[in-house]
């Protein structure tokens, strides 16, 4: 199937935005998660179904 060059060429910068954007996306997320992890870091993690104190029994 022949198709107009001009056509091509815009069906290609459409796609090449895409990946742009996708990639940029990517990028920004893991910028975010990774700040997540770091605020996340500092406090200590709620640990459940554990006794909070060691129970004796006599």
């Amino acid at each position: 199937m022949l198709m107009h060059s001009e056509l091509m060429m815009g069906l290609v910068a459409d796609r090449q935005r895409e990946l742009i954007a996708e990639a940029d996306k990517e990028r920004l997320l893991a910028g975010a998660r990774k700040e997540r992890r770091a605020r996340r870091a500092g406090k200590s993690r709620a640990v459940r179904g554990q006794p909070r104190a060691a129970v004796q029994n006599s």
